[in-house]
C-alpha cells in the first residue's frame, strides 16, 4: 500500500542516529508524518518526537554521542533540538497523561497524527488522514488556535504549501481570532509570513490571509488594486519563465547565501502588500522586524516600480532610461518584472529590459567600472567629496552610451569634466 511505503521512509534507517537511543514510547508526530502520508519528500530531514518524559535528557545524549548541535528550545515545556548536517530532530515532553491528549492540543487535524517508527502503529484520534485525503485544513478547536495565535497564519501557509483548502468553520474561527495575531512577536510573524510569501502558487492564500484580517495590523496599506496584482504574481512568474527560461530559473533560487534574501518571488509579493511610498513602507518593514537586507530589497523594488510608472511606455525607453532603472533595482530585477507583468505591462513591452538583464555584457544592466574614486583622487588630485560622485556618474553614463570604452578614455573625460565644474 502506497501510504504504508511512504511512512516507512520515516523509519529508523533514514535517521542520523540509532533507534536504540529512543525509549519504546517515543512517537513521531507533526509535519514529518503528514508529509510522509502525502508522499512529499525533502532532502532535509525534519523530525519531531514526543515522549512521556526525559525529552531533554535523551536529546542531549543523542547530541553528545553523534557530536551534533544541541539547544534547549523551551526548558519549561521540556523541548530540545538536535541539529545534524542534513537533519533537525526535535524532542518534546508529551503534553498531558497520554499521547492522545497531546495530539488533541495541536493546531490542525493533519498535524495531529502520530507514528511509531518501529511497530508502524499510526495513532490518529482526530481523523487527520481523512482530511489529508480531502485536502482539508481543519482546526482541532478555536481554543487551540488562540493558545498560540501564530497558528492562525500557519493555517494559510500550510494550505498554500500543500495546495489544501481551509475548512469553512476553521476559516470563520480564524477571522474571529485574527486580532490576536498582533500579540505575537514580530520575528515569529515575519518568519511565517516569509514562508507564505515564497510559496509558489500561494498568492490566493496570501490575499485571503490579508482579507481575513491576519495581516492588516502589520501591513495595513494594501489596496484592492495591489491585492489584484498580488493574485496575478504566480501566473506572471510562469509567463516570464515560459518566455525566458533563464529568468524562470532565477525565481527558483534560494538567495540567502548570495543576496541574503529568501527569493525573488517573496520580495515581489511583499511589495504588493506595502505602500508605494518608501518612507511608509520602511516603517512597516521595521515594525515587522525584517532584516536590513530584506527591507532594503523591498524598498529598491518600490523605487524602481515608481520609475516605471513615471514612464510606462517601456518600448520607448532609451539606453539611459534603462541604465537608471537597473541602477535602482540592481539584481532584484526579476521581482520587478513579475510585478510589472502582473500589473498589466505586456511581455513585449518588458522584452528589452529582460534581454538586457539576461545579457551579462549589456552595459545598461551590467555597467563596467573603468575607473574608481580612488583613481580620481590619486591620479587627478581631485579631493574626496560630492564632486567625485558626480564625475563617476557622468563617466558611467558615457560608458553605457558607448562614448568611451577604455580606462584611458575615462580618465581623459574625467579630467575634462573636472575642469568644467570648477
Amino acid at each position: 500500500m502506497k501510504q504504508g511505503e511512504s511512512i516507512r521512509t520515516l523509519g529508523p534507517e533514514t535517521w542520523p542516529f540509532s533507534v536504540e537511543m529512543l525509549p519504546n514510547d517515543a512517537y513521531l508526530v507533526g509535519g514529518s508524518v503528514r508529509d510522509a502520508l502525502l508522499e512529499r519528500q525533502s532532502p532535509y530531514l525534519d523530525l519531531d518526537f514526543v515522549l512521556p518524559g526525559y525529552a531533554i535528557k535523551i536529546a542531549k545524549q543523542i547530541a553528545d554521542r553523534y557530536k551534533a548541535g544541541f539547544v534547549v528550545l523551551d526548558d519549561e515545556r521540556k523541548i530540545a533540538r538536535v541539529v545534524f548536517p542534513h537533519a533537525t530532530v526535535d524532542f518534546a515532553k508529551q503534553e498531558g497523561m497520554t499521547l492522545e491528549t497531546d495530539l488533541q492540543r495541536r493546531d490542525f487535524t493533519i498535524n495531529a497524527i502520530a507514528y511509531h517508527p518501529t511497530t508502524g502503529q499510526i495513532v490518529d484520534p482526530l481523523k487527520g488522514r481523512e482530511d489529508l485525503q480531502t485536502r482539508t485544513i481543519r482546526m482541532i478547536s478555536p481554543t487551540n488556535l488562540a493558545d498560540d495565535p501564530l497558528r492562525l497564519l500557519r493555517g494559510y501557509r500550510q494550505a498554500a504549501q500543500l495546495g489544501f483548502t481551509l475548512e469553512a468553520q476553521t476559516q470563520a474561527a480564524i477571522r474571529q481570532l485574527a486580532p490576536l495575531l498582533r500579540q505575537v512577536a514580530a520575528e515569529r510573524v515575519n518568519t511565517e509570513l516569509w514562508y507564505l510569501l515564497n510559496c509558489r502558487g500561494g498568492s490566493s492564500h496570501l490575499v485571503a490571509a490579508w482579507e481575513d484580517g491576519l495581516l492588516r495590523y502589520w501591513l495595513p496599506d494594501a489596496t484592492k488594486d495591489s491585492l489584484t496584482i498580488l493574485t496575478r504574481i504566480d501566473e506572471a512568474v510562469m509567463q516570464l519563465a515560459e518566455k525566458w527560461p533563464q529568468l524562470g530559473e532565477e525565481f527558483l533560487l534560494d538567495l540567502r547565501a548570495t543576496l541574503r534574501i529568501s527569493g525573488y518571488l517573496g520580495i515581489a509579493k511583499l511589495v504588493c502588500l506595502l505602500p508605494l511610498e518608501p518612507g511608509l513602507a520602511q516603517s512597516q518593514l521595521m515594525r515587522l522586524k525584517l532584516s536590513r537586507v530584506e527591507a532594503k530589497a523591498a524598498i529598491q523594488v518600490i523605487k524602481s516600480w515608481e520609475l516605471i510608472q513615471q514612464q510606462p511606455e517601456l518600448t520607448d525607453w532609451t539606453v539611459r532610461s534603462h541604465y537608471f532603472l537597473f541602477r535602482q533595482v540592481g539584481s532584484l530585477f526579476p521581482s520587478l518584472a513579475a510585478i510589472a507583468l502582473a500589473s498589466g505591462i505586456s511581455l513585449e513591452a518588458l522584452g528589452n529590459a529582460v534581454e538586457r538583464y539576461l545579457d551579462p555584457e549589456d552595459l545598461a544592466a551590467h555597467p563596467k567600472v573603468l575607473i574608481t574614486g580612488t583613481d580620481l583622487i590619486s591620479e587627478l588630485g581631485i579631493p574626496a567629496g560630492p564632486q567625485i560622485k558626480e564625475i563617476l556618474n557622468q563617466i558611467q553614463l558615457a560608458t553605457v552610451e558607448g562614448e568611451i570604452s577604455t580606462r584611458e578614455e575615462a580618465m581623459a573625460l574625467a579630467d575634462k569634466i573636472r575642469q568644467s565644474i570648477r
